[in-house]
């Protein structure tokens, strides 16, 4: 009987775990994406998105212009775009933002394209160490509201001092994101805290809601 009866709690126990944990995610994705902290930082760092060819896509670019507008409320002197390009691209991600953000009148001299990383982590690891040659930690990350959460947490434990400044447009604002997109960034932030944080290689690709490659006309 004793057996049966702690058979039963530790059921109970992972039922609840099953349940709980996931509630967990949910609900702290959902708050960081409704609830951003913006503070000055040292750089404001954009993370990748697709683009063709050079051109930014729609992801990309609503990024690249939430980055302009922080930029010139003064809240950091520096942008870092970051992101490699895929198999047969001829340019990069980081490139393309750089180009957008100096013919949308960002000086040369305060841009910096850190051409590598096709996932978060990768890319996240990628501007940590471009930040610690600088000698610099406070970092604004510019990305998609529910990517927020996932990529501070990444920042944070590069020992960076991470805030998220979410896009306010685009296919990925926060009154176009899905349930759909607020799961899957709910797993993938979870996937990383319990096997990432370990060594666990868990690659992702940076949400597109399908539309990544579409460019403006």
């Amino acid at each position: 009987m004793f057996l049966f009866k702690l058979f039963r709690r530790a059921i109970a126990f992972l039922l609840l775990l099953v349940i709980v944990v996931p509630l967990f995610a949910l609900g702290k994705t959902w708050f960081a994406a409704n609830n951003p902290t913006i503070r000055n930082g040292d750089v404001i760092v954009v993370l990748g998105a697709a683009q063709l060819d050079g051109r930014p896509g729609l992801v990309l670019e609503a990024r690249l212009t939430e980055a302009k507008r922080i930029y010139d409320l003064g809240l950091a002197k520096k942008i870092i775009t970051v992101g490699g390009g895929a198999p047969g691209d001829r340019t990069t991600e980081a490139a393309a933002g750089r180009v957008w953000l100096m013919q949308n009148g960002v000086k040369y001299a305060d841009l910096k394209a850190v051409e590598v990383g096709r996932d978060t982590l990768s890319s996240t690891k990628a501007y940590a160490a471009e930040m610690r040659d600088r000698k610099i930690k406070n970092v604004i990350i510019v990305t998609d509201p529910l990517h927020c959460l996932r990529s501070m947490t990444m920042a944070n434990d590069r020992g960076l001092i991470a805030t998220c400044s979410p896009v306010q447009g685009g296919p990925n604002a926060l009154e176009k994101s899905g349930f759909k997109y607020l799961i899957r960034e709910a797993g993938a932030y979870l996937a990383y805290i319990t096997l990432g944080r370990h060594g666990v290689r868990i690659s992702d690709r940076l949400p597109s809601d399908n539309i990544l490659n579409k460019v403006t006309p």
